[in-house]
């Protein structure tokens, strides 16, 4: 299965929308260099299939853009949350594994205030990062 890097998204707070950065740098064991949500656990990348957001056509479209579901990594051409935990990806330079499929909105989270639901929550992908490196738009995504 291979895909495509439509865009690299980071944030300062978590629960907000993230905002596109290009190149990305991932870091081993931790997640994108600047993002509010890396770290020594789990859930260091979470990544959302551009298949994903089309389901959200139905929401509110205002401010429907990359990085509006908080996700790192917006893809397409693999449906990602039909990918089993412990998948690797190879994306761009760098490895993930996938730790987790879909995740619990908090109360006050500005994504769902936004646009009404969040998908995060089904669809999200949560992965550890097992080799760091830069990551670019376009780049490749693929199962390993």
């Amino acid at each position: 299965m291979k895909g495509k890097i439509l865009a690299i998204n980071i944030s300062e707070k978590k629960g907000t929308p993230k905002t596109s950065i290009n190149p990305g740098v991932m870091i081993e064991d931790f997640g994108f260099e600047n993002d509010a949500h890396a770290g020594k656990w789990h859930r260091q990348v979470s990544l959302l299939a551009k298949e994903s957001i089309e389901k959200s056509k139905g929401m509110p479209t205002t401010g429907l853009c990359h990085g509006v579901f908080a996700e790192n990594l917006t893809t397409e051409g693999i449906e990602l949350h039909t990918l089993p935990v412990g998948t690797r990806l190879k994306v761009g330079e760098c490895i993930i594994e996938v730790s987790q499929i879909g995740k619990e909105c908090h109360d006050g989270c500005a994504i769902r205030q936004l646009v009404g639901q969040c998908i995060m929550p089904k669809e999200g992908v949560f992965a550890r990062v097992i080799e760091g490196g830069k990551v670019f738009e376009g780049d490749s995504i693929e199962v390993v």
